[in-house]
């Protein structure tokens, strides 16, 4: 007998290279860019920072929710294949409606932080510093206690330290807004702190002088990009590898300023920043 084996085209997913959008406030979210870059080195991205509305923790959620709505509209429209909402008061006040509303895709960066919170937690007290907004929508605490209902949770909003980190403030400025703001949490006894703002990375150092090495810092830029390269892989939305993507940057503010603070945060190259009208991205979302 004769076995006859069929013989079958290797299978060849189509690439597609349209970009992935991620946009912020300001300039915190760069610290998600950099680590989509890092990640996905073949994908494009194309970055908008909302300076003009800056900041947006201490706006009424309702009205961060407008924003971005406006901005992820305007994103879609600009034929996006993924809206990575690299603000975490934007991702507390608006996620759902945007997942529902558009057609592509939308990913935050609270879910991947509370996961990674209740993982590193040795006594089960997990503190939040973030915006007043990203506090007031109870979202990281939901996600907390889902995971894990016998979390003790403790947020703190810190009004005006975004301010700080934008401006590259003095250090002594900085570190006693700092040493402000982790008191509660230390006297908690918590063992996790989530840094529930983009910025707060960009002084890890001074937060980490102030709880000491016993208190693990979450901030999960890495597991962000992760679920982002996951994302795409899964829909079949990737772009052709092996290939070198490029980033742009769109600002509602000056692009000037945009790119003084932005290589801070990105620490890499920013060229050329195009300005974006208020009133564009309210058109997107009319």
């Amino acid at each position: 007998m004769v076995r006859v084996t069929e013989w079958r085209r290797p299978y060849n997913r189509p690439m597609d290279s349209r970009p992935i959008g991620v946009f912020d406030s300001g300039v915190g979210g760069l610290t998600v860019l950099h680590e989509c870059l890092v990640t996905m080195p073949h994908e494009d991205f194309v970055y908008l920072g909302d300076h003009a509305r800056l900041p947006y923790g201490p706006r009424p959620l309702e009205e961060t929710r407008r924003f971005a709505r406006e901005i992820a509209g305007y994103l879609q429209e600009r034929d996006v294949k993924l809206i990575v909402v690299a603000c975490n008061t934007a991702t507390s006040a608006a996620l759902p409606e945007l997942q529902e509303e558009l057609t592509v895709p939308v990913l935050g960066v609270i879910t991947p932080e509370a996961h990674a919170a209740v993982q590193a937690t040795r006594n089960r007290r997990i503190g939040l510093l973030a915006t007043a907004g990203t506090v007031a929508g109870g979202r990281y605490d939901e996600l907390v206690r889902a995971l894990d209902a016998g979390v003790a949770f403790f947020p703190v909003a810190c009004p005006g330290l975004v301010d700080l980190i934008e401006e590259d403030a003095p250090f002594e400025q900085t570190l006693d807004a700092v040493r402000e703001y982790a008191a509660p949490l230390r006297g908690a006894g918590v063992d996790t702190v989530i840094l529930g703002c983009t910025h707060y990375p960009l002084i890890r150092p001074i937060l980490q002088r102030v709880f000491g090495r016993d208190v693990t810092l979450v901030f999960s830029a890495e597991e962000t990009a992760r679920e982002v390269a996951e994302t795409l892989a899964r829909r079949g939305v990737e772009n052709e590898p092996g290939r070198e993507g490029s980033y742009r940057f769109l600002t509602t503010g000056d692009p000037e300023a945009f790119r003084a603070a932005g290589r801070r945060f990105l620490q890499l190259p920013i060229a050329a920043v195009e300005h974006v009208g208020i009133a564009d991205l309210e058109r997107a979302a009319a």
